[in-house]
């Protein structure tokens, strides 16, 4: 089926220079995306999914529940916050059990690579160091694989837990935090109980009463945030290296004429990091050279693209809701796809091209693609066999279309590690700088922009959050297929500081560093997790995360896995808004979720669907928080003289503002 597109006027809610330029060409007229089907089903979403009130869950139904109306409750009598509350939470378990399965494989590769099984090796020994004393391993007289293995046995011995003693990495937030979760009963036990435990009681006929069911959501979303993806995080790290700002590009433009081009979709860096060893293989660059290419060009799509970008500066040709539209190009040899967010339709779009779609992992395959099942044993004989598949294809590429001077630079790689080096420099490393620079105004906060982008939401919604929230002195941290959205409209760069208040400008450009911070990938978030703990930490800005000038969104929130983010944010304390939640079609779990949680975990959930105004919401909770602080008025530059320096140890904020916490008043 042909798409008449006439310049791109179906896709009115894309505002991608690139995305246009490649949707409105010959090339793409039979490439029918996601973009096209949002139009094509002229239809809204289904009320009660949406707003949370359709049940499933039994073969009584589907029923479909109107608050407050005694004809429209359940079959078994359930209501719209009971039916609304099991939804959210069966949320949270699907999205921390992706998170989960994904952070498993990381361990069982970091297990591997200890033993000397696999072709990579213990890059950081300091975050190795530091994850020795979390789980209590004694290093002296071991070398670092021996200390790495055991590490890795106690992390994976989380996941499967029976008893009832909290999970490791719980132990790395604020102490105050922990106490709080503690008297809730919310800390998780087994990463992998916790979501069986949801699924268990929002089994018809289990658990029915809303607030306790959101208290399993809570302990489930922290299994996952400081439990799997804290785990998946820092393992990964010791493994390949932790990021250290790198300058890169992202755009389809990326992708080379003259090269064999190979896009790698998903999210398990394993895989990545394999085939970026492969494609510069002696064996693999031969291979490509008698096919007629220079060599193989990777390419990253939605978080492996991430992973691969920060650690390797691998370029991103594309987010999660560009993934037909790189494949539009007819330019790509083959997209490798692992797990989590790669679309059906892939294989539909790459019909009309020479590409093939390659299935990685025996969990996520689909019809029609070439499946090729990477070995974690044999990560690179895997790899090259992928590759080999792709080069084969070089010679059957026809017309093809790729964007030209639309690259935008990036500057990415800051990890929680990086801020305290930034800042700091190697022998003062300390997040000091920036509570300071918080307390005395220049910043006025943190944001983080996570998540995904949606079809449903225009393209640019990303970008209008963050250029308000910098605009107002908000240092931006952000995630995902955000973080790189934000990249492909030049947020990214030091430069970009000239778009920020005075305040953020000042430190941006005193440091070198962006405006918006791009922080990894999805699973990643756990970097904001540890920021935010080092932040209270450090002192001056009160004593648990809930106390911090901080904010979160994923306006363009598409996966389950969003909201098991947002739910550990919010149960460790941070104000969260989203464009939307399926939430709103019971009153009772609304007003919960929106403000009683507040009461319970010092955090809560907000829905705004303008991104304007969620922007907006976001800054008036961080002036919020400044004033509990009492740091919400601009305090006046002092320069220090000696014996003023000499005071700083003292450890009391001074009048000018500068060390420890809140002026008396």
């Amino acid at each position: 089926m042909a798409i008449s597109r006439n310049g791109c006027e179906g896709c009115n809610d894309i505002t991608c220079p690139s995305t246009i330029d490649v949707l409105s060409k010959d090339i793409a007229k039979n490439v029918i995306t996601a973009h096209d089907r949002v139009q094509m089903r002229g239809m809204e979403a289904c009320l009660f999914g949406s707003t949370g009130t359709c049940c499933r869950v039994c073969n009584m139904g589907p029923c479909q529940i109107i608050d407050g109306v005694d004809e429209m409750i359940g079959v078994c009598g359930a209501t719209a916050d009971t039916v609304a509350a099991r939804n959210y939470a069966r949320a949270i378990a699907a999205g921390a059990a992706a998170h989960t399965d994904h952070a498993r494989e990381m361990i069982r590769g970091f297990i591997e690579t200890a033993k000397g099984n696999s072709p990579h090796e213990i890059k950081d020994e300091a975050k190795l160091a530091t994850m020795a004393e979390v789980f209590g391993v004694e290093t002296e007289g071991k070398d670092k694989n021996e200390i790495a293995l055991e590490i890795g046995e106690l992390a994976l011995a989380d996941f499967g837990s029976q008893t009832d003693e909290p999970i490791t990495m719980l132990k790395r937030a604020p102490a105050k935090r922990q106490e709080l979760w503690k008297r809730l009963g919310v800390e998780p036990r087994g990463i992998d109980r916790e979501i069986v435990e949801i699924m268990h009681r929002t089994h018809m006929g289990v658990d029915q009463y809303y607030k306790n069911i959101m208290l399993q959501g809570a302990r489930a979303s922290l299994a996952d945030g400081w439990g799997s993806s804290m785990l998946s995080t820092e393992l990964t790290d010791i493994m390949f290296g932790t990021p250290k700002p790198i300058r890169s590009t992202v755009d389809i433009g990326v992708l080379r004429a003259d090269s064999v081009n190979v896009t790698v979709h998903g999210h398990e860096p394993l895989l990545a990091e394999a085939l970026c060893m492969a494609a510069t293989d002696e064996e693999i660059v031969a291979l490509a050279k008698k096919a007629g290419a220079k060599g193989v060009n990777l390419a990253g799509v939605c978080c492996t693209g991430n992973e691969i970008l920060m650690r390797r500066g691998v370029p991103v040709a594309a987010g999660f809701i560009q993934q037909e539209v790189v494949l539009a190009t007819g330019a790509v040899e083959a997209m490798v796809v692992d797990v989590q967010c790669i679309m059906q339709s892939v294989q539909e779009v790459s019909k009309s091209f020479h590409t093939d779609i390659i299935t990685t992992n025996y969990r996520a395959k689909i019809d029609g693609a070439t499946h090729i099942q990477f070995d974690e044993e044999a990560p690179l004989e895997s790899a090259k066999e992928i590759l080999k598949k792709a080069i084969g294809n070089f010679k059957k590429r026809g017309d093809f279309y790729i964007p030209q001077e639309k690259k935008l630079d990036v500057v990415v790689g800051f990890s929680h590690e990086t801020v305290n080096y930034m800042l700091g420099g190697r022998f003062r490393n300390s997040y000091r700088p920036l509570n300071d620079a918080i307390i005395s105004g220049r910043i006025r906060g943190i944001g983080a922009i996570v998540g995904c982008d949606n079809y449903k939401m225009p393209d640019n919604h990303h970008e209008i959050v963050a250029r308000e929230l910098i605009k107002n002195d908000v240092l931006v941290l952000a995630t995902g297929c955000a973080a790189t959205g934000l990249g492909r409209v030049g947020l990214l760069t030091p430069e970009a500081a000239s778009e920020a208040g005075p305040g953020l400008a000042e430190v941006c450009a005193t440091v070198g560093m962006p405006p918006v911070l791009h922080c990894g990938s999805c699973v990643d978030n756990s970097r904001l997790l540890i920021a935010a703990t080092a932040m209270v930490k450090e002192g001056g800005l009160g004593e648990d995360i809930c106390d911090l000038p901080l904010a979160g969104t994923a306006p363009s929130w598409m996966s389950e896995k969003a909201v098991a983010i947002g739910q550990y944010f919010v149960t460790s304390g941070a104000y969260v808004v989203f464009q939307n939640l399926p939430i709103t079609g019971s009153k009772k779990f609304h007003k919960f979720m929106a403000e009683e949680m507040e009461e319970i975990y010092g955090g809560r959930w907000d829905i705004e669907e303008d991104p304007l105004k969620l922007a907006q919401k976001m800054i008036a909770h961080i002036d919020k928080k400044r004033a509990e602080l009492g740091i919400d008025k601009q305090r006046e530059r002092v320069l220090f003289d000696m014996e003023m320096r000499r005071d700083l140890g003292t450890g009391g904020l001074t009048d000018a503002g500068c060390h420890g916490g809140p002026p008396e008043k």
